[in-house]
């Protein structure tokens, strides 16, 4: 192994440069300049910089899925010695048992898998002599303050959400795909028209029957919407990777992302009709037209559709989409913060993770 632990630049030291928001391409090269080139050796085993930084970015996600998914697990999964933290809602977890009545056992699980992704990820970088990822930091976000909370602070905000559900249609679209630059209509239009909580805030929210139904809908989306992101990222990533091992990890573990969007993306097909009282936001009933019948939007329909890939010559095909690997990184974190999971966090903390994004976006397969 190459002497010593190398550490991938001073990111701290040019926030002034990255900022709060997505760096241009330009300053995020003029940033690293200096630093080693991502197709340079890291070890003598073949392993590249561009492979730590591309694990080191995955690590950082992985961090931000387990502090979402505790969340949702101190109110509405199994608290256990697995995951002890908080104490349940019991009307949130019976709003989401409406929708499948294991709710409680998905989110427990789906959440005991984040905490191992992210502590794989960093114990592989450490046994390489790499710099593992700690968020810690930034770990300063007040949470809910509703029974069942544990009370910790947090990375990320489940109660300010602004829910992108367009990967509904876009998996039951036959025609379209968005590495070709298509684009979808969502399912639920009002969660993108404002800021809203997928937990209860409140001892009060959990108290009325249609708002907290409306919150447990609210959630039962998003699972879907973060997990099928990480369904995308692992296969576009893969595509930079230049180590058979570091390969094989992101081969890995991406199913297992995709594992959970599959299931996520059957629950959402539940959601109930309802008008959440304090927000106004509305949920169709989705087992009636134009929803049942129609295959853009019907429920029941959660296998991908084929649809075009690489080439429209080569037919349809069904794939996960999309798996454009050009600022893969960068778009995922984008996605991210435009879901509203940061608001209140620091500049610091998004110059920490443009850093991470674009470190790995600059990663190119050797050999």
């Amino acid at each position: 192994m190459l002497q010593g632990i190398r550490k991938l630049g001073k990111s701290l030291s040019r926030r002034s440069v990255l900022g709060g928001g997505l760096a241009a391409p330009a300053i995020i090269g003029a940033a690293v300049l200096g630093d080693p080139l991502p197709s340079a050796a890291f070890d003598d085993d073949g392993i590249t910089h561009g492979d730590i930084s591309i694990l080191r970015f995955l690590a950082a996600l992985e961090i931000i899925e387990t502090d979402l998914w505790e969340q949702y697990n101190e109110f509405g999964g199994i608290q256990d010695n697995e995951l002890p933290d908080g104490s349940g809602s019991p009307n949130y977890k019976a709003a989401l048992a409406k929708l499948d009545m294991d709710m409680s056992q998905y989110i427990h699980d789906n959440t005991e898998d984040e905490f191992t992704h992210f502590h794989f990820l960093n114990n592989y970088l450490t046994s390489k002599g790499a710099e593992p990822v700690d968020l810690s930091p930034f770990r300063k976000l007040p949470g809910s303050t509703a029974p069942g909370s544990s009370g910790k602070k947090r990375i990320t905000n489940l109660m300010q959400l602004t829910v992108d559900t367009s990967w509904w249609t876009r998996y039951r679209s036959r025609n379209k795909n968005p590495d070709f630059g298509d684009t979808f209509a969502p399912l639920i239009p009002g969660l993108l028209k404002g800021q809203f909580t997928a937990i209860p805030t409140s001892a009060a929210d959990a108290a009325n029957p249609d708002r907290i139904q409306a919150i447990a809908n609210t959630a039962a989306l998003h699972f879907a919407t973060i997990e099928q992101g990480g369904s995308s990222l692992y296969p576009s990533l893969a595509q930079r990777v230049s180590n058979v091992q570091v390969l094989r990890i992101l081969l890995s573990i991406g199913p297992t992302e995709t594992m959970h969007f599959q299931t996520w993306s059957d629950k959402a097909g539940n959601i109930l009709p309802v008008t959440d009282p304090i927000s106004g936001l509305v949920f169709p009933d989705i087992t009636m037209p134009p929803f049942q019948g129609n295959e853009d939007l019907q429920a029941n329909l959660i296998m991908p559709e084929p649809t075009e890939f690489l080439s429209p010559a080569f037919g349809v095909c069904s794939i996960i989409r999309p798996t454009e690997t050009e600022q893969a990184a960068t778009r995922a974190f984008a996605g991210l913060k435009a879901d509203g999971l940061f608001i209140g966090q620091t500049d610091a903390f998004f110059a920490t993770m443009n850093e991470l994004a674009s470190r790995a976006d600059m990663a190119r397969r050797q050999g």
